[in-house]
């Protein structure tokens, strides 16, 4: 729940007149292996990251949450290095404590302590926010494009409202809560919705306009600062970039930098043509969109808002790969971005894979063991 992205570290590229930066936030659960409960160590797990890692750790709002952010990246197999690197770090560090390190959008068990890490901000958000703050914690990927011009920030986060539900669908990863299965394939899609300004982002003429409708926000009491614009896609405050955060966080690495390719390729293909019409859909159609991306992962239909009418979801991909292909093709990721998607074609999202795990062993601790794994070597 912060801005919390490293600056780039040494032979790491920061700008790129064809290729657009990258840079992901990825948060991760500590659970208990024998019960699946949470476990209340992440800042122990942080502590014992080796030290070449531990500054891409991040504390979080529960005590059982571990973020680990990547510097900031232009190629794939650089931000895949990042990337399984943290996540092989702070499993090892969860594994010498008695716990382990899970990529899941939500809590699947239970949350035995709901206490509030140290920090005034963090205080704040528990008091102002009651017991919306006291929700069991909830896992998200936090995907960073560069785009350094804030007015042309503001149309690329207007034009990604149509494509937001489809991402949603893409990351599920959530849909066991309290033992048992929710029904949604992203519980956290549903569960987040409590906070104050969760949604959408709103269409904005200008990136006055934006700040102005932020401050009022925070004088308000909705928000306690800056950094509590929750939107789906919004401007960092703190770096020159889109924030796409709408997904769970991904069960595998490999998911991870799909997303994060399909996204850079869309802002790219965005600021091609900036001036283009926003498509007009009112909020409640994609909350609806939203709700049903929540709901289905990718294994039935999707509301497709541009056409006002349900589609099977894989449709909706293949509408998003025809969509930024030139960009794709320009940054060169166009063959990684095919490879990887068929296998979430074969696979499944990260909730198909969690439902599977399930049923093969009987035991949802024996299966969350198994994406623990899965958390580490996908």
């Amino acid at each position: 729940m912060h801005d919390a992205l490293p600056d780039a570290g040494p032979g790491v590229l920061t700008a790129d007149p064809v290729v657009p930066t990258l840079g992901v936030e990825e948060e991760f659960l500590v659970l208990d292996p024998r019960t699946g409960e949470n476990a209340p160590v992440a800042d122990r797990v942080r502590d014992a990251l080796p030290d070449a890692v531990r500054e891409f750790g991040r504390p979080e709002f529960r005590r059982s949450m571990v973020e680990m952010v990547t510097p900031v990246c232009t190629q794939l197999p650089e931000l895949s290095y990042h990337l399984r690197r943290h996540r092989r770090a702070a499993a090892l560090a969860a594994r010498g404590l008695g716990a382990r390190l899970v990529a899941i959008g939500a809590t699947p068990v239970r949350e035995p302590d709901l206490s509030v890490p140290d920090g005034e901000r963090y205080r704040t958000m528990a008091e102002r926010f009651g017991a919306i703050a006291r929700e069991p914690a909830l896992c998200g990927l936090h995907v960073h494009v560069g785009v350094p011009d804030r007015e042309l920030a503001v149309r690329v986060c207007a034009h990604l409202r149509v494509w937001m539900p489809l991402i949603q669908a893409m990351t599920a990863n959530s849909p066991f809560f309290d033992g048992a299965d929710t029904g949604h394939a992203s519980w956290r899609g549903v569960r987040i919705q409590r906070w104050p300004t969760i949604g959408p982002s709103p269409v904005f003429g200008s990136a006055a306009e934006y700040d102005a409708t932020v401050a009022s926000l925070v004088e308000s009491g909705a928000m306690i600062d800056r950094g509590m614009v929750f939107w789906y896609a919004r401007l960092s405050d703190r770096y020159p970039t889109v924030e796409i955060r709408v997904g769970d966080v991904c069960a595998t690495a490999r998911d991870t930098v799909l997303v994060a390719a399909l996204l850079r390729a869309l802002v790219a293909a965005i600021t091609e043509r900036p001036d283009d019409d926003v498509p007009d859909v009112p909020d409640s159609v994609l909350h609806a969109a939203h709700w049903r991306a929540a709901r289905e992962g990718l294994d039935g239909d999707l509301f497709d808002v541009r056409t006002g009418r349900a589609r099977p979801a894989w449709d909706l991909v293949d509408d998003l790969v025809t969509a930024v292909t030139p960009a794709l093709t320009r940054h060169g990721d166009l063959q990684p971005v095919l490879t990887a998607l068929s296998g979430l074609r074969r696979f499944g999202t990260g909730a198909a894979r969690q439902r599977r795990l399930l049923r093969a062993s009987g035991s949802l601790p024996e299966a969350l063991t198994a994406l623990a794994r899965l958390t580490v070597n996908g």
